[in-house]
């Protein structure tokens, strides 16, 4: 009795949640079969937030698969490309990174400046790729669907819906089985840092093999995953979860729900093919009116070919070890948010002083047992650590407690960058600022 009373409020619970928020949406597509499993709002209009990026993969996909493009080819940064607002590598205009490290800056971080870039190369320009892009979502099938830009970050003219999501989402492994990997990566390697995916449910919920995380403040927490386990394969799809936990753990029920109700069997014709629609109707369709979708709240501030036995052991050879990829886990929801500048943004510096109140912070995360094993751990890698005293400071988004992993005892800006620096060398992400 007492057990069905609890599941009976935990389910009214989620249901008054869900409700409470207009943004909503979920589905769950067998990805063998095309068959739709869940569906709950799956076809009314949401924000894609940088789920958006997803197309702009697909696009720089094809663009490889023809021969126009390999993963060594030079991905210039314009003006535009450089001051696109975070997340972001934080190229420089008149620089250049390869496709393939766009390509894993797209998947990991969520970078912005870099998927302008990509479009600037496939496309000429924004506007263009946005209709390369818009025209491609017709050709899925995806009626739902309009890009303005080729990152998501807010445009009240770019919206899609969960259903179209699951469609490109089964689209990107179906078309490019050879890319589809990339997809895997828990992190990368940029220059001194390791970056760390976003979807921290990659090596934590059995048969998730990718794809993409998003969120700005008018979407909510959206993620589209790909799950195999054995014979089995689907895509679920979560918009407008109301924090990066929730959202997760949503998906993780969805996927142990639905998984045993996917098909064993399957096979045979592409479950996302071409319709046939033609550039006038999507040119028409710009012109739909906007409805059933949250209202945004204004912009942030700021080829070489190889199979895919091959790119999947190249990335599965470039995991972090297990220590790394859970302080890895514990900084990513931090990152998530601050993708639209939802919580604290690096110190602006200031000049040094000698007031001893300067820290290092080398991680975010919900679980405050998380944070201190960060803490233990990163303390016992570097000696610059040696005589630091480790804290955690609790803070609060969106109902949900985060406990930031800091290190204090620096008498300066100066002594606290220098430390971090040389944690930076060991791949650890940090940054310094002021003690609260």
């Amino acid at each position: 009795m007492v057990s069905a009373i609890v599941s009976a409020s935990l389910f009214l619970t989620t249901i008054q949640a869900r409700a409470a928020s207009n943004k909503y949406a979920a589905i769950v597509v067998d990805a063998k079969t095309g068959k739709v499993l869940h569906s709950e709002n799956a076809d009314s209009r949401r924000y894609p937030a940088s789920l958006t990026k997803m197309m702009t993969l697909y696009l720089t996909f094809e663009a490889m698969k023809s021969g126009r493009i390999n993963k060594n080819t030079p991905v210039p940064f314009s003006v535009q490309a450089a001051a696109q607002p975070p997340t972001k590598l934080g190229v420089k205009a008149g620089n250049s990174i390869t496709v393939e490290q766009a390509i894993y800056a797209l998947i990991t971080r969520s970078a912005n400046d870099a998927a302008m870039a990509l479009a600037e190369l496939l496309g000429g320009s924004q506007q263009r790729f946005a209709l390369m892009m818009t025209q491609k979502a017709r050709a899925l099938g995806m009626r739902g669907t309009i890009f303005r830009n080729p990152n998501g970050l807010p445009d009240d003219g770019q919206f899609t819906t969960a259903r179209d999501m699951a469609t490109l989402g089964i689209a990107l492994r179906e078309h490019f089985p050879q890319y589809y990997p990339y997809f895997s990566v828990r992190s990368f390697a940029y220059g001194r840092q390791r970056i760390a995916n976003h979807n921290k449910l990659l090596g934590r919920v059995r048969g998730v093999d990718g794809i993409k995380t998003g969120y700005t403040r008018a979407s909510g927490f959206n993620l589209v995953s790909s799950v195999q386990d054995g014979n089995r394969r689907i895509v679920a799809v979560v918009m407008g979860g109301q924090s990066g936990p929730s959202r997760d753990s949503r998906m993780t029920q969805l996927i142990a729900a639905n998984m045993p109700k996917a098909s064993s069997r399957g096979g045979g014709a592409l479950v996302a093919r071409a319709d046939g629609d033609t550039s006038k109707r999507t040119l028409a369709s710009l012109l739909l009116p906007k409805k059933d979708i949250p209202t945004p709240d204004g912009r942030p501030a700021m080829a070489d070919e190889r199979d895919t036995d091959q790119l999947a052991s190249m990335i599965q050879g470039a995991q972090p070890t297990q220590a790394s990829a859970d302080q890895i886990g514990a900084q990513a929801y931090a990152e998530e948010d601050q993708a639209q500048g939802d919580t604290e943004p690096t110190p602006t510096p200031v000049a040094a002083v000698n007031d001893g109140k300067w820290v290092i912070q080398v991680a975010s995360s919900p679980s405050a047992k998380e944070a201190k094993a960060v803490l233990a751990r990163t303390q016992d890698a570097s000696a610059v650590l040696a005589d630091a005293s480790a804290y955690t400071v609790p803070f609060s988004k969106d109902g949900t407690t985060y406990y930031r992993a800091r290190f204090s005892g620096f008498a300066s800006q100066v002594e606290a960058s220098k430390a971090c620096g040389a944690l930076k060398r060991k791949k650890i992400a940090c940054y310094a600022t002021q003690q609260d």
